[in-house]
């Protein structure tokens, strides 16, 4: 009780005191010093727990010299790729023990990065990860000073910044050599946006593939990850497939699932039959992408080994400034869904093409 007669919380000369140490001794046990027998340390940590001892956040940054604080500065977090990134950072982080304070930007510039490491400068971090996912976001901060380790999700592999990015390109290989082992020979493709590094490694990959299997690209039709940009690139694709002819696609790859939401729309108005006509695939894995009709094939990006391995990389970097760290590629799952099925050969008709897909149908269901 204190002179007024209320309880006071626990301090840590009481728990010093229950635990028959020194007030030092509790607080090397706090800040995790390695030179504790392991007898004293768990004396210490029963007295802790028995007291409800809490330790007073500003006067253990003032002896360890860490706020155990991670700052995150994001973009298009209404985004899923972006929103699953930083879900995912928050719960590695939270793994650790650490708090995330995040800067949402509107816009990735120079100065709107600059002013966020600068504001969670202030707010005490031990260290921050960018969410880079535009090719000018990567050289920006690649021009700013950075007081505290940095690492970087989704870009920054093309300069000297460490990061961890998921292999785009790989993933859109995969899905794009599954198209072609079912015997499609006419892939389109649906991009994002030019500016995003996603876009472009999911691009190179299914050029990649196409190349490789002696087959021509298409001129890609844009989007911008949207379902209302993949609804007009699907109405332009209904219209190539309406007038037939040996440039009519029979398979086409959106570079997000979103898009291949607006794309199937699109199609299904025009009469054209997934994946009896037309077969098509996504990236991303939406949740809700199991659940169209026909299930959607698409890619896995696995969000939780993202956060996972980036915080753990600017946990290295935060005990160990000046170490090396290598990027890292985080592999891509293919999931096939009844979206996709072999391409129809000439005089097939309707019976022999629902055969086809449902050999490749997710009986499962969701594929999760």
């Amino acid at each position: 009780m204190d002179e007024t007669g209320e309880r006071r919380p626990p301090t840590m000369a009481d728990v010093a005191q229950v635990a028959g140490v020194s007030h030092q001794t509790v607080s090397r046990v706090l800040s995790d010093h390695p030179n504790v027998r392991e007898a004293t340390r768990e004396r210490v940590q029963r007295a802790i727990a028995e007291l409800g001892y809490r330790p007073n956040s500003a006067a253990r940054t003032l002896v360890t010299r860490r706020s155990r604080t991670i700052g995150v500065v994001a973009a298009n977090t209404t985004l899923f790729g972006p929103a699953s990134i930083l879900a995912g950072l928050e719960r590695a982080a939270r793994r650790e023990d650490y708090l995330v304070a995040s800067v949402g930007l509107e816009e990735l510039t120079e100065h709107a990065l600059g002013k966020a490491l600068e504001r969670l400068g202030s707010w005490g971090v031990d260290g921050v990860v960018v969410m880079t996912p535009h090719r000018h976001a990567v050289a920006a901060l690649a021009r700013l000073p950075q007081p505290f380790p940095v690492v970087t999700v989704e870009g920054g592999h093309d300069l000297d910044l460490p990061g961890v990015a998921v292999d785009q390109v790989g993933g859109a290989r995969a899905v794009t050599e599954h198209l072609l082992s079912l015997g499609h020979t006419r892939i389109w493709h649906v991009a994002g946006p030019g500016e995003w590094i996603e876009a472009a490694g999911r691009m190179q990959g299914w050029r990649a593939a196409l190349e490789a299997a002696g087959l021509p690209a298409p001129a890609p039709l844009a989007g911008d990850w949207s379902p209302a940009s993949g609804y007009a690139a699907g109405r332009a694709v209904a219209e190539a497939f309406r007038r037939g002819g040996p440039a009519r696609p029979t398979a086409v790859f959106a570079a997000n699932d979103h898009m291949a939401l607006g794309l199937v729309r699109a199609l299904h108005e025009a009469g054209v039959r997934i994946p009896q006509d037309l077969a098509v695939a996504g990236f991303d894995d939406l949740p809700e992408g199991a659940y169209l009709i026909p299930p959607l094939t698409t890619v896995r990006q696995d969000f939780t080994s993202v956060g996972r391995e980036g915080i753990g990389m600017l946990l290295r970097l935060i005990d160990e400034p000046t170490a090396r760290v290598a990027h890292v590629r985080v592999q891509p799952e293919l999931v096939v869904r009844a979206s996709t099925a072999g391409a129809r050969r000439p005089g097939a008709g309707p019976a022999a093409a629902g055969r086809a897909a449902a050999l490749f149908s997710d009986a499962a269901g969701p594929g999760r």
